[in-house]
């Protein structure tokens, strides 16, 4: 394992290496390649800073807008139009769609219907540049917006946010000119128009450049601004520029599919797909009506007067709106196709099923459900997503202690009420040490690393994340009673004829009824009278179980029932299952606390799992 880590590093730093010499060397070659990375940089840089200023600064804002905006697909497709045009950026709000939709806020059909809305949103980056036109720079407009910027900065809360915001739109100006500076200098070293290809093999190599250049770049509008330049510059035609269109919608998809596929729950990967298959679909027809496009997009730019650069926007335009108008009666077939493709695995039990779970495993089993990269785009999906991964937490933590106390975990959630517990069936397996150390603690310490990853500035979300710091630490202390149980019971339960056999059956079938009574709590909303009466007939189950089994085993002494010795396990044995009790009625109490009204603690089984 240590050596898969150590070469993998090897491979990525070396990699990163290998680039930072290949780039200074190029550096000092020609200084017109290094004034065009330079822009390149500045522009990235800055949308990076209005990404991370616009996140901060949009607080639950974000979430209450995708939730009412995807009411209905005009909706969807408008909040798509208009995030991708203030974020400039379709990936990052095909991310956030998909992070949305693996809380729960979004419907499959509504974040198809915000991507296509990012498609038409992103056409209008390259109309306004388009529009600024080779001539006009946008320096002057630019330091102004740099220097308030840095002195936002100096302020907390939204107002450095904002200023995060004007230092970004400053160096996408900057950029913006540099771009324009280095592809003129550049054509003046180099001919470029002496490399043009004939025929159809042009309009291929250059769609595969553009797909490969947003790939590199990870945005969209960087690769429209590079084609913007170099088009102005000279260096390529109009039709090569419609080409490289053509490539960036399928490469910021390709970019938008590889990270939904690889960081995010069944729901995230249909949207990714959904993205990737309109974007694909939509370049194929482009290149099949090739001919009549291109001759359309000149007609019009001919009739109105249009210079190559606003042509270049307006095929952008015009092949983006082809594609929402084949696709816009289709999202709620697609979106069934989507489920057939790419179904839900059933949802099993964390544990019970997995024989091959034994101590001296290198792999936990039990993996994070909810906790990836996509989540911590929005303040609001990765507090979600630590609500949702501390609930999959205290599942996990059930079904181990249902292994410590020998308790069919299937019977744990059974909606029947039948309480009958039959005796366990040897031989029986001591796991449950391991089953703490391997899968617990694991799946705990990446709950508290996403927990250090996010970026939490309100004192509200903080103490929300404490409490369920708290429900989590609870969790895993009742796991660790219930270690202390499953020895005791391993080797009394082992053999019907022991002594302690009946008592032991006992305090299971006790335990057993604790957790019966959690889970259904659990799937009951926190503020209504069932949930209180249920939970006043757990506490004095609780209350009842202490006041009476230690006197019983104090008369079974008396009697000469049982041995000292066998008292003292017996009274050991259920001071480790009242702690497991009193650690239950606390998650209970906080869900209480802080659980807002109409919400469970579990979501329904029986309902769609959000994570396949």
């Amino acid at each position: 394992m240590l050596n898969h880590l150590s070469t993998s590093r090897l491979i990525k730093y070396g990699g990163l290496l290998f680039i930072f010499v290949v780039l200074g060397i190029s550096f000092g070659v020609s200084n017109e390649w290094l004034t065009l990375c330079y822009g390149l940089a500045l522009f990235l840089f800055g949308m990076q800073c209005i990404e991370e200023g616009l996140n901060n600064a949009a607080g639950s804002t974000l979430e209450r807008l995708m939730s009412k905006s995807t009411a209905t697909p005009v909706r969807g497709m408008l909040f798509g139009m208009v995030a991708t045009f203030i974020l400039q950026s379709t990936t990052l709000v095909s991310l956030l769609t998909i992070a949305f939709l693996g809380t729960g806020l979004v419907s499959l059909a509504g974040g198809i219907a915000i991507i296509l809305g990012t498609n038409l949103g992103a056409t209008s980056g390259i109309w306004l540049l388009a529009l600024l036109g080779k001539s006009i720079s946008l320096s002057p407009v630019s330091i102004p917006l740099f220097v308030f910027g840095i002195i936002a900065s100096f302020f907390k809360g939204r107002i450095k946010s904002i200023g995060r915001v004007f230092i970004g739109i400053s160096l996408i100006f900057l950029g913006i000119d540099t771009l324009k500076e280095g592809f003129d200098a550049l054509g003046n070293q180099v001919d470029f128009t002496s490399y043009q290809l004939d025929g159809l093999m042009n309009i291929v190599v250059f769609t595969l450049i553009g797909l490969l250049l947003t790939i590199v770049l990870q945005s969209t509008h960087a690769t429209l601004i590079l084609t913007l330049a170099a088009l102005a510059g000279g260096q390529i035609s109009v039709e090569q520029s419609f080409a490289l269109a053509i490539g960036s919608n399928v490469g910021s998809s390709l970019s938008t599919a590889l990270v939904g596929m690889l960081g995010s729950a069944r729901s995230g990967q249909r949207l990714a797909l959904a993205h990737l298959i309109f974007n694909v679909v939509t370049a194929t027809l482009s290149l099949i009506l090739w001919m009549p496009l291109t001759d359309f997009t000149k007609w019009v730019g001919d009739t109105l007067g249009l210079n190559h650069l606003l042509q270049l926007a307006l095929f952008h335009t015009l092949f983006n709106a082809l594609g929402v108008i084949i696709f816009w009666r289709y999202q709620e077939k697609l979106a069934s196709l989507l489920c057939k493709w790419l179904p839900n695995k059933p949802k099993k039990n964390l544990l019970l099923e997995d024989e091959a779970l034994v101590s001296d495993q290198v792999e936990p089993s039990v993996k994070a459900h909810y906790l990836n990269d996509n989540m911590l785009l929005s303040g609001d999906t990765a507090m979600r997503a630590m609500f949702y991964e501390t609930r999959h937490l205290i599942e996990v933590c059930l079904e181990v202690l249902c292994h410590a106390a020998y308790v069919p975990i299937q019977q744990l959630y059974a909606k029947e009420d039948d309480s009958t517990l039959l005796p366990p069936q040897p031989p029986l397996k001591l796991d449950a040490k391991s089953l703490y150390e391997e899968e617990i603690k694991s799946l705990f310490s990446e709950i508290l690393s996403f927990n250090s990853r996010m970026n939490v500035t309100s004192p509200e979300v903080k103490n929300q994340l404490f409490q369920l710091y708290l429900v989590g630490s609870y969790g895993l202390d009742a796991v660790k009673e219930g270690k202390g149980v499953q020895k005791t019971m391993y080797s009394a339960l082992s053999d019907s004829q022991a002594v302690l056999y009946q008592p032991l059956l006992t305090l299971r079938q006790h335990l057993f009824m604790s957790l019966r009574y959690f889970v259904r709590l659990s799937f009951m909303p926190v503020h209504s009278s069932e949930w209180d009466e249920s939970f006043t007939f757990l506490q004095h189950h609780v209350q009842e179980f202490a006041m009476c089994i230690q006197n019983e085993y104090l008369d079974q002494l008396r009697e000469k029932v049982i041995e000292q010795a066998d008292f003292k396990i017996l009274v050991n044995e259920s001071h480790h299952i009242r702690r497991v009790d009193q650690k239950l009625l606390d998650i209970l109490m906080l869900s209480k606390k802080h659980l807002p009204e109409g919400v469970t603690l579990f979501s329904n089984k029986q309902e769609e799992s959000m994570v396949a």
